[in-house]
């Protein structure tokens, strides 16, 4: 749990001043407040010398920051310094290419000198500004790179150049240059893209579920007892909206609407019903402010979300998370997985009852695609950078 909130391995140097220091003592509160549970719990909190402990928890994140400061400010020192300068070539001048040679140009903490382009295509075919910069084609790279001391090699070929690839590694096997090969994915949505080891065989992972393993674990356990705790203290009030609806309007009073769940599967999500008809079948009207069908009751209930209260129920049936991307309509997949890129992806976890999307302005009604881009686009963010902090901000929010 204490891993999962603070990240303790995270390399805070690359990061601003401003948020290292927020990540620091962001991380070191929720450690101290889990560790005063502890020692309160078993009641051995007076064991210690309270000044001891007050100095400790006030001194350590400031030395952290002070560290993380000086760490910085030698790492750049360095980078200036002619003698820790790694030179760099890249294999490759098309648009990736320009990419990796841009971020070595620009990087400010890495010592490192971009030195120039290989490739064999002619000059009209590469990009303008790496015209000037080729150092030569690719039968020549291994050459220059053992008589000129080159410390790295990036090859960003595309993938249809494999043979030519492999000769090429194979020729720089014989200098003491490491090698890096980028691969061409810009067009693809990579969600928690890493190295996996498979029984001796590796294997690059470039879209899965950010919740296997300990993850699954952190998750679903924190989703029962959140749930839990929530329902038992919102029980009046799903008590007090169930009567109201009753008394609105004819029907029942939870409405069960098909979405797409986890890896694409049906499921049967519970809301409290806010319209007086409800569309449940291939084709699903979104409902619009001012929309007719929704009463009076109902115009209040979806304003504020309480009308999404019962799906705490979908999260201990496991169905649902308590965060994640909101579930839509089967009819409304069918339509926006043809019209978006990577719609399907969201999918890849537990719907949510709220999401990153949600707080940041994209809830409710999407009556544009372009609105539903934004949505998809916040939900794949969220994909790639969770975390259980994340979830507690976004459940706070």
């Amino acid at each position: 749990m204490v891993f999962a909130l603070s990240f303790p391995g995270r390399n805070r140097f690359h990061d601003s001043r401003l948020e290292a220091g927020v990540d620091i003592f962001s991380s070191w509160l929720r450690l101290v407040m889990i560790l005063w549970l502890c020692a309160y719990a078993t009641g051995s909190l007076g064991f210690f010398d309270l000044h001891v402990i007050a100095s400790w928890c006030v001194l350590t994140p400031l030395m952290q920051w002070f560290v993380v400061l000086l760490g910085r400010t030698f790492l750049r020192h360095r980078a200036q310094l002619p003698g820790y300068k790694r030179k760099a070539v890249v294999v490759g001048a098309g648009p990736l290419g320009g990419k990796v040679a841009r971020a070595l140009q620009t990087s400010r903490d890495q010592p490192l000198e971009f030195v120039g382009y290989f490739d064999d295509r002619t000059d009209h075919r590469v990009l303008p500004e790496a015209v000037s910069m080729r150092l030569g084609g690719l039968r020549e790279v291994a050459n220059y790179v053992y008589a000129h001391g080159i410390h790295e090699v990036y090859i960003t070929l595309p993938l249809g150049s494999q043979p030519r690839i492999v000769e090429l590694m194979e020729a720089l096997q014989g200098t003491t240059a490491s090698l890096y090969f980028v691969p061409d994915v810009f067009g693809i949505s990579i969600i928690q893209g890493r190295l996996q080891d498979m029984n001796g065989v590796p294997v690059v992972g470039i879209c899965e579920t950010p919740f296997t393993g300990t993850n699954e674990l952190i998750k679903r356990v924190s989703d029962i007892v959140l749930a839990s705790i929530i329902l038992v203290l919102i029980s009046p009030v799903l008590l007090g909206l169930a009567i109201g609806v009753k008394l609105s309007s004819p029907g029942p009073v939870i409405f069960k609407q098909r979405r797409n769940g986890l890896d694409g599967e049906e499921i049967i999500v519970y809301k409290f019903r806010s319209m007086r008809t409800q569309d449940n079948g291939p084709v699903v009207k979104q409902a619009t402010k001012g929309d007719p069908r929704i009463t009076r009751l109902g115009a209040f209930i979806r304003k504020t979300s309480l009308d999404e209260l019962p799906q705490f129920i979908n999260v201990l049936q496991g169905r649902m998370s308590i965060v994640g991307p909101r579930p839509h309509a089967v009819a409304h997949n069918e339509e926006y997985r043809r019209l978006i890129k990577a719609y399907m992806v969201r999918h890849k976890v537990r719907p949510g009852i709220t999401g990153w999307a949600q707080v940041n302005g994209y809830r409710g009604e999407t009556e544009t695609i372009d609105k539903m881009q934004a949505r998809v686009e916040y939900d794949l963010e969220y994909l790639r950078n969770w975390s259980l902090g994340l979830d507690l901000q976004i459940i706070i929010r």
